[in-house]
């Protein structure tokens, strides 16, 4: 399930692409489709970079981009100033007590003029998880923010960047995350959790087109992530 397009930051041959906070490396893997890119992933968790280097290792064989994976911290990147043309940190920030630190990092490594990719839950979608349920977001590890638009926007342009698009996705994941909250976030057995996701499976393995119809009048709505495309250089 990706959150970032691509597409819209034109990802070409010769680019390099940092995901800060890679996870299991989604994103990674759908930037290094793109022939000739190199990607470059961070994550503290080490299990979740063990899966992103076995992804990446079975995708090396067929295309011609290098790729590498490093345990570090959003906010303390090991990297030099302006090493990447596009940075991506999805569903990261609202983990993080000090953002205004990690942003900072993140328009760091960017090159001037490059694209600086965030996401975060949306508002009105994660307020709604937190109203349903204190321990959704009290596990250690959790949600620590909800982050308003308008905020989110301050905060990279302070940084240094100036926000040229904005899209909401996962309308359609909203629903599934209040079931969540109303049974129990960790509890999976649910009946009604359990039919949801069958069916958010069987969307995101078939793409049929009236549940992309359905997404897509849903996400301006109640779309589970806000996704700011910014450009480095731009106060």
């Amino acid at each position: 399930m990706l959150t970032v397009d691509f597409s819209l930051v034109g990802l070409r041959a010769g680019m390099r692409v940092l995901d800060a906070g890679c996870g299991s490396g989604r994103h990674l893997c759908a930037a290094f489709r793109t022939p000739g890119v190199d990607v470059v992933g961070a994550d503290l968790n080490s299990g979740d970079l063990a899966t992103a280097k076995g992804f990446l290792t079975l995708m090396g064989r067929e295309t011609t981009g290098e790729w590498i994976v490093t345990r570090a911290d959003v906010r303390q990147l090991p990297y030099p100033d302006g090493s990447f043309d596009v940075v991506v940190c999805s569903e990261v920030l609202e983990h993080l007590h000090d953002c205004t630190g990690a942003v900072s990092e993140l328009v760091r490594v960017l090159k001037p003029g490059g694209d600086l990719v965030v996401t975060v839950p949306r508002f009105l979608p994660e307020r709604i998880c937190w109203a349903l349920s204190a321990a959704y977001h009290r596990e250690p590890g959790g949600h620590v923010r909800i982050y308003r638009k308008e905020e989110l926007l301050r905060l990279l342009e302070e940084a240094g960047t100036r926000c040229w698009r904005i899209r909401y996705r996962h309308g359609l994941h909203a629903p599934y995350w209040w079931l969540r909250c109303l049974v129990g976030h960790k509890n999976e057995c649910a009946p009604s959790v359990r039919l949801y996701r069958r069916f958010l499976e069987w969307d995101i393995l078939r793409h049929p087109p009236l549940t992309a119809l359905l997404d897509a009048i849903l996400n301006p709505l109640i779309g589970k992530s806000i996704v700011l495309y910014a450009k480095k250089g731009y106060r």
